[in-house]
């Protein structure tokens, strides 16, 4: 069956569908990695974007469910050049096709994603529909790609109760705005016991289970738009509890502190932008995904200094406050692109909450 991506500036791709055949308006945007689709498509930070995938095969080694960075995907949709009907690997459990159509994904195959890409690169992100109808009246459909905003997307991925995984050492919480599973199985992994929040708990509750450390995860959307956390952050950060934060939680605790944020022309997503440590001078493979960046002109550099820049655009990566326990990065030490390059900054949260108890 033909499928069709329309974007917000009239352009028409032609494809292949699979997945699910249901329509969808989503921001687009495009992943460079060569694998992880599987961890891509259940990362929830991708709430309300559809994801162009630049590697040309996608799907050869099908779905390992341990493999899911949370309950469910979350995308729009899925845009490949080629996606692999028969998968090859002896821990799958179905094709990516099947896996998609259980979660009412759409998807669209044989599109030129490199050309696709270089449109988003020029051009800056742009929402876009999928569909299958062959019938569509090209204006219409564009009043409403271009009337799409990617909105209240944290609230929707946020877990809706308190849990607890048990552990003999630290007691973290991690502030739940999309977080993938990852985060807290590395803190567990160095004995944490971690307790899960949901986004917009309030600080008071959070501090009267008393933590060791508190743990800013990655989410989706607009950082701008959590107002009511980034009060309940300025509590936290007034605190002398250690805080470490991830992706969205690095922009929402400089929001906090009176930074600004913008948002990128294209993004960082990928398994292979290159970050560099400030401090050692050494460089790291990262993980990211992210379409907004905190604007360095806008920190406050009697409070905070930037620990951590991109090696290819100069942009953000990291932020240390000054006379508090509180660091956070833009990119994702718990993924595995180096495979384990900065999965060193969870031993600095150790580290921190050690000297704090000790204090």
């Amino acid at each position: 069956m033909k499928a069709f991506l329309i974007l917000e500036d009239g352009t028409v791709l032609t494809g292949e569908s699979f997945g699910s055949a249901r329509e969808a308006i989503s921001e687009i945007v495009f992943n460079t990695s060569m694998t992880g689709y599987l961890e891509i498509l259940t990362d929830p930070s991708y709430a309300g974007q559809a994801v162009v995938m630049t590697y040309p095969l996608i799907g050869n080694y099908g779905i390992c469910m341990e493999d899911m960075e949370s309950g469910r995907p979350w995308p729009g949709g899925l845009i490949v050049r080629e996606y692999s009907k028969l998968a090859s690997n002896f821990r799958n459990e179905m094709t990516l096709d099947a896996f998609l159509k259980k979660y009412d994904i759409p998807g669209i195959a044989g599109v030129d994603t490199r050309h696709l890409t270089r449109i988003s690169r020029e051009h800056g992100v742009m929402n876009g529909l999928i569909t299958t109808r062959e019938n569509f009246n090209l204006e219409e459909e564009l009043e409403k790609i271009r009337a799409y905003r990617v909105k209240g997307v944290v609230r929707e991925v946020s877990c809706r109760e308190k849990r607890v995984l048990p552990g003999e050492g630290f007691r973290v919480a991690l502030m739940d705005y999309g977080a993938k599973h990852n985060i807290e199985t590395s803190l567990h992994r160095l004995g944490c016991q971690v307790t899960v929040y949901p986004a917009y708990t309030k600080a008071e509750e959070v501090l009267a289970d008393g933590p060791d450390g508190i743990m800013l995860s990655n989410g989706p959307g607009d950082p701008k738009e959590c107002g009511e956390i980034i009060e309940e952050l300025k509590k936290l950060f007034a605190t002398d509890v250690p805080i470490f934060g991830i992706c969205l939680g690095h922009q929402l605790m400089a929001l906090a502190n009176g930074a600004d944020t913008r948002k990128m022309h294209y993004g960082h997503r990928g398994a292979n932008h290159p970050v560099k440590d400030l401090k050692t001078g050494k460089v790291y493979i990262s993980s990211q995904n992210h379409g907004y960046v905190v604007r360095e002109d806008s920190l406050n550099r009697d409070l905070a200094e930037v620990s951590f820049i991109n090696v290819n655009d100069g942009s953000l990566e990291g932020i240390h406050y000054l006379g508090k326990n509180v660091m956070t990065v833009q990119f994702h030490p718990e993924a595995c692109p180096g495979p384990n390059d900065s999965s060193f900054l969870f031993q600095e949260f150790i580290n921190m909450m050690e000297v704090a108890k000790d204090a």
